[in-house]
């Protein structure tokens, strides 16, 4: 049966679409219609500075949107008999919590409480539970899939606001001085593209109905550690100095380090292929290649 993907141009919506085992209908922009009675959902934006340039841009793509297409969504099911269900495309930031760092740190699970900091990061907490309070209202199945960190050496929209590690990768390429929040020392959880897009496609088809399923490899990545391993790879002179975060930064980040506890993911065979050094090194490949 194929699944309906709503922004499926995207940086993981796209490969996504390029390794899904079922069939893919993609729709075109600000076509909110539904063709499947399975969807993956992507459309989002991806960080939490909108409120500096336009304040509502979170809300109207995170929660108008996605209530025009579950309406859609009920609508197509009502009308067709079939049973499918709702892939939405959440985000750890969604949790707010802390994993710890040295010798106390842990994985977080999909079962601990989200206390979110930012309008990106509140807007996909508050999509989810609306997601999860219209399923259950209109008898809809839906899953949610909280993504980690993904990095891969075809992202476009590569910033200091949306996925720094890359930002700094190139950086560190053109040998210019870094600048680190807490000297770099904190954890992220790492997924290269390709391993996430097989895990969302693995949960597509096999996870169990009206779940919340962490895509991330649960394993905690040193971020000063990555940079290093780059600068070496690279063949880098760049200076690595300490900074204090900015005020906005520390009001919305919520997570000083975090990794997510992978064990459900694990439990329908999900392992990764690419370990956070391949990852780091395949995108310093692409960097020595221009």
């Amino acid at each position: 049966m194929d699944v309906n993907v709503f922004g499926g141009t995207g940086f993981v919506g796209s490969e996504y679409c390029k390794i899904a085992q079922n069939g893919i209908v993609t729709n075109e922009r600000e076509d909110y219609k539904v063709y499947s009675p399975d969807v993956v959902y992507f459309i989002s934006t991806v960080d939490n500075y909108n409120v500096h340039s336009s304040p509502t841009l979170d809300i109207d793509t995170n929660l108008i949107v996605l209530m025009k297409v579950l309406e859609n969504y009920r609508d197509y099911i009502k009308a067709s008999g079939e049973q499918g269900c709702f892939n939405f495309i959440s985000s750890w930031f969604v949790y707010g919590q802390d994993s710890g760092y040295g010798d106390k740190h842990r994985g977080i699970p999909e079962t601990d409480p989200c206390d979110p900091k930012g309008f990106y990061s509140i807007t996909k907490r508050c999509a989810e539970q609306l997601l999860v309070s219209y399923c259950e209202t209109f008898g809809l199945n839906y899953r949610i899939l909280r993504l980690a960190n993904v990095i891969g050496k075809d992202d476009k929209k590569v910033s200091a606001k949306k996925n720094a590690l890359q930002y700094l990768l190139g950086e560190i390429a053109a040998s210019r001085a870094i600048d680190l929040y807490d000297g770099g020392r904190f954890f992220r959880d790492y997924i290269d593209i390709r391993d996430c897009a097989r895990a969302i496609d693995l949960v597509q088809r096999t996870g169990a109905l009206n779940e919340i399923y962490n895509i991330g490899n649960g394993v905690p990545c040193d971020f000063r550690d990555l940079l290093e391993f780059a600068q070496q790879r690279l063949k880098s002179t760049s200076e690595f100095r300490t900074i204090a975060p900015k005020q906005f930064h520390q009001k919305v980040q919520g997570s000083r380090s975090f990794y997510m506890d992978t064990t459900k993911l694990q439990s329908l065979g999900y392992s990764p292929q690419y370990s956070r050094y391949a990852m780091v090194a395949d995108i310093c490949e692409s960097l020595l290649s221009k």
